[in-house]
């Protein structure tokens, strides 16, 4: 099975932000109440939320002695060993072997340890949806690339800053760019070896860490240190949650089937 990654590179970024609007039509995500100065420069809205899973950054910094704005690209890294799925007692997350890290909502327990564990604090929490309140982040559009399709995001960009395939082979050719334009790029491709690797590689022309990526991070996978902090966690703590989950699905289940006998009542009432 091959494993997939996407490369971003930002050089080749022009701010169209189509790659933010095809990531909310292929997953059918609503759109955000934004500002016009949301976050720093134009960059529009803020942060990831549960309804923008891909962010075009905008950073106005000097490049080449001049400045110029360099925009950065936000999204789920899809690690390869993800920390995100060793924590989840739910086993809500998945890697899957086409490289995706994905999400069953069906799962979820709600104890949003994924957020606390990831270190590019992706996973965001629907704080407003109360009780049916789920996570949300990139799912590297799993539903298209297991079928042999690509990344609504990559097929959108215009200037072909995104581009997806085989992860060793976009290293290969990540690696080959800055051989090429030495002077253009920073000598490091971010995720290739960044907490174990991750299947989104990032190109840079000016250093990481100026357009806002962590640049402060282990080489070691994460799931080193969260098996031994999930072994910590009282399995009575995982029961209750199980029992809460399940409290409300059948809450939630009682109320439906509640609903349509009320509303059987009144069409039976309209017919009289």
């Amino acid at each position: 099975m091959t494993m997939n990654a996407i490369l971003v590179d930002n050089n080749r970024c022009i701010g169209c932000r189509a790659c933010m609007v095809a990531c909310k039509q292929w997953n059918d995500r609503k759109t955000s109440e934004t500002k016009f100065f949301s976050g720093p420069g134009y960059q529009n809205p803020k942060s990831l939320n549960c309804d923008t899973w891909t962010l075009i950054t905008y950073n106005e910094t000097f490049v080449n002695g001049r400045r110029n704005w360099v925009f950065g690209n936000l999204r789920c890294m899809h690690c390869q060993d993800p920390a995100c799925v060793s924590c989840c007692p739910g086993k809500a997350l998945e890697k899957l072997p086409e490289g995706p890290v994905v999400y069953r909502n069906i799962r979820c327990l709600g104890c949003r340890y994924c957020m606390l564990a990831c270190p590019f604090q992706i996973p965001k929490f629907e704080w407003d949806n109360g009780l049916s309140a789920q996570i949300a982040k990139c799912t590297m559009c799993a539903d298209r690339v297991t079928n042999g399709g690509i990344p609504a995001c990559v097929k959108s960009c215009p200037t072909q800053a995104l581009q997806f395939g085989d992860r060793d082979e976009m290293i290969r050719e990540a690696e080959e760019r800055i051989r090429v334009n030495p002077s253009h790029y920073v000598h490091h491709i971010y995720g290739k070896d960044e907490v174990g690797g991750t299947c989104v590689l990032h190109l840079s022309q000016i250093p990481f860490e100026k357009i806002g990526y962590k640049t402060d991070l282990p080489k070691d996978p994460l799931p080193n240190y969260t098996h031994t902090a999930m072994a910590a966690v009282p399995p009575v703590v995982v029961g209750l949650a199980l029992g809460l989950s399940l409290t409300y699905k059948i809450i939630e289940r009682r109320q439906k089937l509640a609903g349509e006998a009320d509303k059987g009542k009144e069409t039976s009432s309209e017919r009289r």
